[in-house]
């Protein structure tokens, strides 16, 4: 059956200024946040400088647990932000969730060793905390704004879901780069204030991003 003149007209018009649009494709995706995470970490290099003490044999075990459970939890909200920007069917995202729970563990870690060893609250605060807290944070910012461009130019389903790991990872990404430079390496330290930019960083995901990113 031949199509009449006004529909071929119609979906001539229709069609008239469509572009051709290139797939996204996931492999870009990491590429971009893992372009992003190393220029946090050289922009730490050169404003900062790493700690010497990681490559003399001075860090203690905790400075490379807890950066390196940042770097996992990391690369996993990367992974799972990525995902969640191409909408599909039954796509479960547990491996962030798993490595949150394991970062989560950090800051009670720190608070029960402070209080075991009979100190209190104050010994949690130390000169350089707020100065990690927010440097941490700030450092946080080139990822997310690759995150949240990837997240745009893509059509997310969950977007709250997309919006919280994006922040989680930006978070843990710019805690992990800031804290190559920082010499405290003790567990109230490391356990407290490198995981709270991962939290902020993720309830800011969370609350900012949604409706920038609904499509």
């Amino acid at each position: 059956m031949k199509m009449n003149r006004p529909n071929a007209a119609l979906i001539a018009e229709l069609t008239e200024d469509l572009q051709p649009v290139r797939a996204m494709k996931a492999r870009d995706g990491l590429l971009l946040a893992a372009l992003a995470g190393a220029i946090t970490v050289l922009a730490v290099w050169l404003a900062a400088d790493l700690w010497e003490g990681i490559a003399h044999g001075e860090a203690s075990a905790f400075f490379f647990v807890t950066n390196g459970l940042l770097l996992v939890l990391g690369l996993a909200a990367v992974t799972a932000t990525v995902a969640l920007a191409s909408p599909s069917v039954g796509n479960r995202q547990d491996a962030p969730r798993w490595a949150l729970a394991m970062v989560a563990i950090l800051p009670f870690t720190a608070v029960a060793t402070v209080f075991a060893a009979g100190s209190g609250p104050a010994a949690l605060v130390d000169p350089y905390s707020l100065h990690c807290l927010t440097a941490a944070t700030g450092a946080s910012a080139l990822t997310f704004v690759a995150l949240t461009y990837w997240l745009r130019r893509g059509a997310p389903v969950s977007v709250e879901t997309a919006g919280f790991f994006a922040g989680i990872a930006s978070g843990a990404i710019g805690s992990f780069a800031y804290g190559l430079s920082c010499p405290i390496d003790g567990v109230a330290h490391l356990g407290l204030w490198h995981v709270l930019p991962v939290a902020i960083a993720g309830l800011i995901g969370r609350t900012v991003l949604p409706p920038l990113i609904r499509w």
